[in-house]
């Protein structure tokens, strides 16, 4: 399997993609950052790629697996990111 790319790989092959410099790729991408945390509340989406958004887990009911006690689970939210069908397709 191959290794994820570093920030640094990733800004390099922004700025030569875009035909700019690295500091503006990584303006770019530390602005896509924060957009992607403002706005994942709302559900936040990038096209072509996929979608952040908030699902509300319910209250349930688990097992602690080191004594096999039985424990409340409380609701919670947590943050999932969909994948566009078209990456799925790219990929897959």
């Amino acid at each position: 399997m191959a290794k994820a790319k570093t920030k640094t790989q990733i800004v390099s092959e922004l700025a030569e993609a875009g035909d700019i410099t690295k500091k503006q790729a990584v303006a770019i991408l530390e602005s896509l950052v924060a957009q992607a945390y403002k706005g994942a509340k709302d559900g936040f989406t990038i096209p072509g790629l996929g979608k952040l958004v908030v699902v509300k887990r319910k209250a349930r009911m688990g097992r602690n697996p080191a004594t096999g006690a039985t424990i409340k689970i409380p609701a919670k939210k947590v943050l999932k990111f969909r994948i566009a069908k078209a990456a799925k397709d790219a990929i897959l």
